[in-house]
C-alpha cells in the first residue's frame, strides 16, 4: 500500500511582540494565522474498520490540532517568558486577557517548531507529521518538514 499525505488547514488569531527586535514587530500586534498540517501514512486496509481507506479521519486530525494549538493560541497574546515582556504579560493577565508565555522568541519560525512538537506527541501509531506551514501574512510563512529534522 502506498504512503499518502493528507492536509488539513486551520485559522486562528494571535497577538505577539518580539522583544529586542529592531523593527515594527517589537510592538504588540496580531496576525490572522493560517496553519496547514500535513501527515503521512498508509490508508487503513481492513474492510471492517469504519475508517477503511483513510490515513486518518480528518475529524481526528482536527481534534488534535484544535486541542493542541487552535484552542490555546486563538485570541491569545504570546510573549517570550525570558524578557521584560513578562511584566506586560502579568498586567494583561490581571485584566483578564489570555496570555501565553513561551521559552522562545514568538516568531513564526519558532512557533512552527513548537506546533510540530505538540502535534507529533498526539498522532496515532502509523501516522507521521510530514510538514507544517504557518502563514503569518498573505505573503509570509514558515515551514517545518520532518525530513529536515531527522
Amino acid at each position: 500500500m502506498s504512503n499518502i499525505r493528507i492536509t488539513k488547514q486551520f485559522s486562528f488569531e494571535t497577538g505577539h511582540a518580539l522583544y529586542g527586535y529592531d523593527g515594527k514587530c517589537k510592538n504588540v500586534h496580531g496576525h490572522s494565522y493560517k496553519l496547514s498540517v500535513t501527515v503521512i501514512g498508509k490508508p487503513i486496509t481492513n474492510r471492517n474498520d469504519v475508517k477503511f481507506g483513510m490515513v486518518i479521519d480528518f475529524s481526528d486530525l482536527k481534534k488534535i490540532v484544535k486541542e493542541e494549538i487552535v484552542d490555546q493560541f486563538d485570541h491569545a497574546t504570546v510573549f517570550n517568558e525570558t524578557t521584560p515582556h513578562v511584566e506586560l504579560a502579568q498586567e494583561l493577565k490581571n485584566r483578564g486577557h489570555h496570555v501565553i508565555l513561551v521559552d522562545y522568541q514568538p516568531t513564526s519560525e519558532n512557533m512552527v517548531v513548537d506546533f510540530a512538537e505538540r502535534i507529533i506527541g498526539r498522532l496515532p501509531a502509523g501516522i507521521t507529521l510530514f510538514s507544517l506551514k504557518l502563514q503569518e501574512t498573505e505573503s509570509s510563512f514558515a515551514e517545518w518538514f520532518a525530513s529536515d529534522n531527522l
